[in-house]
Order: C-alpha cells, then sequence, then structure tokens
C-alpha cells in the first residue's frame, strides 16, 4: 500500500519510504533505539574525553622542516614575557626598576617557570625598549611546551597580582602558552554564547512556521539529540585524529541547521497532506515518499561536498569533514527514522499546544502569497528575471577576485583579551618581538668559528635591511647541532610588511650567511612563514577539492533527477551563490563594510581555513532547497501538469517550508556573527549571506526563470545515459481506508 506511481512499474518503493515505513511500524524500536543511541555515544565520548589537535606540531614547507629540526634538537619549552611599560615613567625611575624587580621575583618562585631573564641584567639590555618607556621579562614554562597551557594559569594570575600592586605601570603578559590559553576560553565562551542565543530563536521561529509547540519542538530536540552524539562520536577516535578547536562550533552549527531543515521538510509536507484531507497514514507516507526522498538526496549531497575536505591534506580540514559528515548523517538519520516514529504515533496531537494567534496567521497548504506573486511575475517575464537576477549575484560575486588570505594572530583576536592588550602594547615597544621570524641552522657544530661568524653576519644584515630588529637571541642545543635564531620582524605576520620580510630572509639573507656554509641546513620558520607555507600548501590542494565537489554534486543530481540539464543547471547556480557569498565576505572583511556593527578591526583578509570550509558546507546547504523544490516541481510534471504550472505550484507549495528554513539558517548563522572570534563573524556572516541568497535570488528567480526558458528541456537525458538507475520519486496513492477526519483547526 506505501507504493508511488512509479512503484507500480519497479514494483518497490524509494529507500526513504521503506524507512519511513518501517519506522511508523516500529515506532518503539526507532524512537528509545535512537535515545539510547545518543545516550551512549555521549556518554562514551564524555568518558573517552576529546583530544585537540596539537597546534604546535609542523605544518608544511620549508616552515615545517625547519620546526621538526627544532623538535629533534631539543626540547624547546614554551616562551613567555611579560612586559612592564609607561607613558610617563622610565626604566631608570624607581618605581618602575622596582615593579620590573618585583616582576622577576615572584615569576622566579614559581614551580613551572624557569630561566627568568631581568632587562635590568646588563646582558639583557635588547630587553629594553628604545625609548625607555618598556622593558620585557622573559622567561619559560618548565617541561614539554604541549602541556605549557596546563601550567599557565598561576602565572596569569601572578601577573594580575603585579598589576594591582603597581598601578603606576601596566604590566601584561603574552606568550606561546598564555596565546593558546585565551584562544581556548574565547572559543569555549564564544561556543556557549552560540548554544544559549541560538535555541531560544530556532525556536521561536519553529512555533511561528507550525503555530504549535508540540511541531515547533520536535525538529529542535531531533537536531540536538543529533548534536549531542555528534559530541560523543567524533571524540571517540580523537586519540587517533585529533579533532580541531573549530570542530564543536560546525558541528553544532550545521547540526541546528540541516536537523531543523530536514525534519521540517518531513513534518511541513505530513501537515500539508493533512490539511489536503488524507488520512494520516496516507499523509505520513507521502512525506516519506517525497520530503523524505528529497531528505536523503540533500544529506548525501552534503556528505559528499563535506568529503572533499579530506583532499586538503591538512589536518584542521579533515577533523572538520569527519565532524560535519558526522553530524549531517545523524541528522539525516534521525529525520527518516525516528521522526516517521513520533508522528505515527503522535498523529494530530503534533499540532497540539497551539500558541494563540499564530495558528491563525498560518496557510495550511503551505503557499506563500509573497512568493507566488514573484514567481507569477518572473514566469511572465524569464529571460528580464534571469539576466537581472544573474546581474546582482555576479556583481556581488565581483569583489571575490580580491580575495587574500590572513592567518589568525593576536591582531584579529578580541581586543578585550588582556593577553591582547599586552601583545598590542608589545608590539608598540618592540615591533615583533612577540612573534619574531626564526631562522634555524643545523650543522655539526654551530659553535664552530665559521657557523658563528656566518650568524653574526646574519644579524648584521638583517638589522641593516630595517625589516628587522632588537632583540635577536640565538639558543644553542645541548649537542651543539642546532640554533635557534630568534628575529623581530616588521609587520602582522600575514601583512605585506611581514611578508616583505620573510622573503627577504629566504630570498637574500639565510641564502648569503648561514644557508651558503658546507653541510649545513638553514631555513625560516615562526608564524608569518607559517602562514605563507600553509597559505601556497592550501591554494595547490584546493583544485582538486573543487574538482571532487563539483563532480560527485553533479553526479548526485544526475542519478536523482535524471536529467543533465538540472544537474548542470544545479551546479551552476549553486556556485552563483557561493560566489556572492565570496564577494560580500571581502566588502565586509577586507573593506571594512559594517566591521562597526559587526565589532572588529583587523581587514587584514580572510582566515585561510573560511574559504574553502564555506564553499564544502554551501555548496551542500544550497542543495537542500534546490531537491526540495525540484522534487516537487518534477512530481507535479510527472502527475500531468503543464511545465509553467508545475513550476509555479512547485515553488509556491514549498515556499513556506523553504522560507522558514531558510529563516533559522540566517539566524542561527547570524548568531556566530555576533561572537568575539573573527573567525565565527566570517564563518557566520558566509554562511547567512549564501543561505539568504540561495531561499530567494536563486529560488524564487534564476530557478522558475530558467525552467521556464528551457521548458522540456529540463528533462533531458541523453539515450547515452538511459543506463542511469532510478531512484523513485512521487508520492504513494492514497491508501484505501475510512474518510479521513478533518484536521484539526
Amino acid at each position: 500500500m506505501f507504493r508511488t506511481k512509479d512503484d507500480r512499474r519497479s514494483g518497490h518503493s524509494n529507500l526513504a519510504a521503506r524507512m519511513g515505513r518501517w519506522s511508523a511500524a516500529h515506532w518503539k524500536t526507532a524512537t528509545f533505539g535512537w535515545l539510547a543511541f545518543v545516550l551512549v555515544a555521549f556518554g562514551l565520548g564524555g568518558a573517552i574525553g576529546m583530544k585537540s589537535i596539537d597546534d604546535n606540531a609542523p605544518g608544511p614547507g620549508e616552515s615545517g622542516r625547519m620546526d621538526r629540526i627544532l623538535d629533534a634538537g631539543f626540547q624547546q619549552p614554551a616562551g613567555e614575557n611579560v612586559l612592564v611599560q609607561s607613558t610617563t615613567l622610565r626604566t631608570s625611575d624607581p618605581a618602575f626598576r622596582a615593579a620590573i624587580t618585583d616582576v622577576v621575583a615572584k615569576l622566579s618562585k614559581l614551580a613551572d617557570v624557569q630561566n627568568v631573564r631581568s632587562p635590568l641584567d646588563s646582558r639583557n639590555t635588547g630587553q629594553i625598549a628604545p625609548n625607555g618607556h618598556a622593558a620585557l621579562v622573559e622567561f619559560e614554562i618548565r617541561g614539554d611546551p604541549d602541556k605549557a597551557v596546563d601550567k599557565i594559569r598561576p602565572v596569569l594570575d601572578t601577573v594580575d597580582e603585579l598589576q594591582a600592586a603597581h598601578p603606576a605601570v601596566f604590566v601584561g603578559e603574552f606568550g606561546d602558552a598564555s596565546k593558546i590559553d585565551a584562544v581556548v576560553t574565547a572559543y569555549g565562551d564564544d561556543l556557549a554564547k552560540a548554544g544559549v542565543l541560538s535555541l531560544p530563536v530556532t525556536l521561536i521561529i519553529l512555533v511561528l512556521a507550525f503555530g504549535a509547540l508540540v511541531a515547533a519542538g520536535i525538529p529542535l530536540l531531533l537536531a540536538l539529540t543529533a548534536v549531542f552524539a555528534t559530541f560523543g562520536l567524533i571524540a571517540l577516535p580523537s586519540a587517533i585524529f585529533p579533532v580541531a578547536m573549530q570542530a564543536p562550533a560546525l558541528v553544532l552549527l550545521i547540526g541546528l541547521a540541516v536537523g531543523v531543515d530536514y525534519s521540517m521538510f518531513y513534518l511541513k509536507r505530513e501537515r500539508e497532506e493533512r490539511a489536503a484531507g488524507r488520512s494520516e497514514q496516507a499523509a505520513l507516507e507521502a512525506a516519506a515518499a517525497t520530503s523524505g526522498r528529497s531528505v536523503l538526496i540533500s544529506g548525501l549531497t552534503v556528505i559528499v561536498a563535506m568529503a572533499g575536505m579530506f583532499l586538503t591534506g591538512d589536518q584542521i580540514f579533515a577533523s572538520l569533514g569527519v565532524a560535519a559528515i558526522t553530524v549531517v548523517a545523524i541528522a539525516m538519520l534521525g529525520s527518516l527514522t525516528v521522526l516517521p516514529a513520533l508522528l505515527s504515533r503522535l498523529g494530530d496531537r503534533v499540532d497540539r499546544a497551539r500558541v494563540p494567534l499564530v495558528g491563525r496567521l498560518r496557510r495550511q497548504n503551505g503557499e506563500g502569497r509573497m512568493w507566488g506573486a514573484i514567481v507569477d511575475r518572473v514566469l511572465r517575464r524569464p529571460l528580464v528575471s534571469a539576466v537581472v537576477a544573474g546581474g546582482v549575484l555576479l556583481a556581488l560575486a565581483a569583489p571575490a577576485l580580491q580575495l587574500r588570505m590572513a592567518t589568525p594572530g593576536p591582531d584579529t583576536f578580541p581586543k578585550s583579551l588582556p593577553v591582547i592588550q599586552a601583545y598590542t602594547k608589545m608590539q608598540q615597544s618592540f615591533p615583533g618581538t612577540a612573534l619574531p621570524a626564526n631562522v634555524v641552522v643545523q650543522a655539526p657544530n654551530v659553535n664552530a668559528p665559521v657557523v658563528r661568524q656566518a650568524i653574526r653576519k646574519l644579524e648584521q644584515r638583517a638589522l641593516a635591511s630595517g625589516r628587522m630588529h632588537e632583540p635577536i637571541t640565538v639558543d644553542v642545543n645541548a649537542k651543539g647541532t642546532v640554533a635557534n635564531i630568534a628575529i623581530p620582524i616588521d609587520g602582522k605576520t600575514t601583512d605585506p610588511e611581514a611578508v616583505a620580510a620573510i622573503h627577504l630572509l629566504r630570498d637574500e639573507i639565510v641564502p648569503n650567511t648561514v644557508g651558503g656554509l658546507p653541510d649545513v641546513e638553514a631555513g625560516v620558520t615562526g608564524l608569518a612563514a607559517q602562514w605563507q607555507d600553509g597559505s601556497d600548501e592550501l591554494k595547490s590542494n584546493l583544485p582538486p577539492v573543487v574538482v571532487f565537489v563539483l563532480l560527485f554534486a553533479f553526479a548526485l543530481m544526475l542519478v536523482a533527477f535524471r536529467s543533465i540539464v538540472v544537474a548542470a543547471k544545479a551546479i551552476v547556480l549553486n556556485l552563483l551563490s557561493v560566489a556572492a557569498a565570496y564577494g560580500v565576505l571581502v566588502l565586509v572583511f577586507q573593506h571594512g563594510i559594517g566591521k562597526g556593527l559587526l565589532g572588529f578591526t583587523s581587514t587584514a583578509g580572510i582566515e585561510p581555513v573560511v574559504p574553502l570550509l564555506l564553499f564544502v558546507i554551501l555548496f551542500g546547504l544550497s542543495m537542500d532547497y534546490h531537491v526540495l523544490v525540484l522534487g516537487r516541481i518534477r512530481e507535479l510534471y510527472d502527475r500531468g501538469e503543464s511545465m509553467d504550472d508545475a513550476i509555479s505550484n512547485g515553488i509556491k507549495r514549498t515556499a513556506g517550508v523553504v522560507t522558514s528554513a531558510a529563516i533559522v539558517m540566517v539566524f542561527v548563522f547570524s548568531i556566530f556573527a555576533t561572537l568575539s572570534m573573527l573567525f565565527f563573524k566570517q564563518f557566520g556572516v558566509g554562511l547567512a549571506v549564501a543561505i539568504l541568497i540561495d531561499a530567494t535570488i536563486v529560488r524564487a528567480v534564476l530557478l522558475p526563470a530558467t525552467m521556464k526558458l528551457l521548458g522540456e528541456w529540463n528533462w533531458y537525458l541523453p539515450r547515452w545515459l538511459q543506463w542511469l538507475p532510478r531512484l523513485e520519486a512521487g508520492e504513494p496513492e492514497p491508501a484505501e481506508e475510512a474518510a479521513p477526519a478533518a484536521t484539526p483547526a
């Protein structure tokens, strides 16, 4: 009885329909099995713990090779600096000297602190600023640098006490461990804020969409269970595949978005069928065979797009890929199993706890008056509509040609963090000292006269260039085989000044000094060098990722709709949406449009992880609406409606659910744009803009306009592709049973 029109030809229903039918027939197994799965996954993950990616692990290129030499040559402890600064006092003044002496004394007493170097020592004059208004107390965190973050809190507390004891001067800390501690804290605070804000916003939108608390709560609860299960599952293999710092936020963001969307598609269709007079069983069967199929295709497309991140060869992207694929797969599975199980049990009780007035504002058939009027006008002038809409998207995309990437550094972190305030003042008094370039020299004996002479020559040429500054420090390992030369450089890691300094070191200074010696390996590392090497690596891996996503998305759409035109057009429209989102990112985060509203100051560029991550995520998410709308158009067309009527009615009937789903996504993503970390702001703005464009310009204008222009060619499939498998579509015939009761008002 649970069959589509195609089922009578093929003898079987589509996979989503079969999953819905089984879940409805075994609602207890489906529901309680799901709850058990979520609890076990989350519990095991919490018990095992989540191991994060080591930020200090060597990366690609020359900087990666030098980092490996440093790691093998000697265990580098985490370096820290305490800045003592005053706008009025000088280092020769008693109050200033007393503050320095107190800092050195208090730090030296801490068990996890070693090698405290006072600027008052005659050997450390480079630790006093040229203007005499600032001094650096340098020290190290004892032991493994990877565990230094766990030991930094008592040091930071001591620095806070020192600041309180010496109000006449500024006392602040910045270094390897304190920087990571600040970032981890900021990420955690942002994630908590996102969760607190996104849940009530999502619930309000769902209440407006369904008009009842029960119906609104189901999609949100399913999305949350998918998120919690994913948190547990990605922790299980983290000992082998560590988790990126951004992964939990990505899971929350994507999990809420797709979890709510998929459930809304399903639930809205079931409610629409009931409003049309079908029985509870027939309505559920129709929703499973149609919207359930769309959820399955959309989910698989998102998963395939996310899989492209594995081709980058980057540990962070691979971790984000695993996290995103897991949460999408779980959300899709929940929508195809638990949701029909709950609906079969609840029936019309899903509309209980109605909210006064809201229910009266809703249209039971799911159509939207505004979108209906827009689509009617588009179909009357399809060519003009397509040209205008395409021109708008191309205009938005044009700034994307100026896109430049910039590694996140202290300059991009929230200025409210005490560590970042100390960094900013350090940059003013000691340019480049906080994040220097490191020249690594490996030789049989770095203390040999010829090597020491080459190092001195390196220092002289570096200072003479005008792009590098004092204090230059040289550390040699116990075996005398590796030297680490720290050189403060101009710029802020990714700006032109820092890039020029790194190129000068690599292309001229190092080759003509230590790099020209026999049996010596020399190179440059440090944050600026690591950024350049990482960017080069990412750019080289970008084409395979793009090709992979495009090819597999095209193949999925081709099989799903058995039309080469639909598949090609979906790729083109999605590319336009992504390009427009890139353009808006450049306008906002490079040209600074709206930076006061969003609360950021750095316009150095887009974080390297953002463009590629946006591409794979947006390409997957934008398929959601495309698949749902196209599926309804094809369904109506197969039932005998003309192409124009199928386009118009298909878009109108999906207008309500697509609008509601898009509003949820846009609001959730917009919440991330309000967080403190620049990564979240860029990610949130990019996703919100792309979804907004996709749900409006693309769905309501470009899609119907191009379908109208193409006519019957929309469903063109060459003869040589007729062998493609059929993924049965359409809705099942009404079950032969007693006349259904009317849906409660």
